[in-house]
């Protein structure tokens, strides 16, 4: 099993455009990906998250940190970092979360579980938005 959570971390840390189509050689075709804004089953399903991906922002990369490994299961640890197209425009930012994948029998992942906090790593980091959110949670912690 080391070896098929090798390959899925090799194929989300070596992503690019073109390389979106070859998720199918980790990921069984029923495959379910949620996160915080996704639910989908699927391959064809998930490559549309990532290709959207490359769309929408500039410069997007998975860096994967550490591992951990229970028979047909493992979690990952992991920044994504990545430059918004539309306002800070060359300014990297950086989300940090973790991953729970489920390995079939064939050692494809049919389960893939994102774990990150939208509103501290993404939504605080957007103009306007982002101003609001840091208020609300002033206001929660006070």
């Amino acid at each position: 099993m080391k070896q098929r959570v090798d390959a899925v971390v090799r194929a989300f840390e070596t992503l690019t455009p073109e390389s979106v189509d070859r998720l199918g050689e980790v990921y069984a075709t029923d495959a379910r990906f949620t996160d915080p804004f996704n639910e989908v089953q699927g391959i064809a399903e998930i490559q549309r998250i990532f290709r959207h991906m490359y769309q929408s922002l500039e410069a997007p990369r998975f860096e994967v940190h550490a591992r951990l490994l229970d028979g047909d299961q493992c979690f990952l640890t992991w920044d994504f970092s990545f430059c918004f197209r539309s306002f800070y425009r060359g300014k990297i930012q950086t989300v940090r979360g973790s991953s729970h994948l489920a390995f079939n029998r064939d050692g494809l992942v049919c389960m893939h579980r994102d774990y990150w906090d939208a509103a501290q790593e993404l939504y605080e980091k957007m103009p306007v938005v982002g101003s609001a959110m840091r208020w609300l949670r002033r206001r929660a912690n006070s």
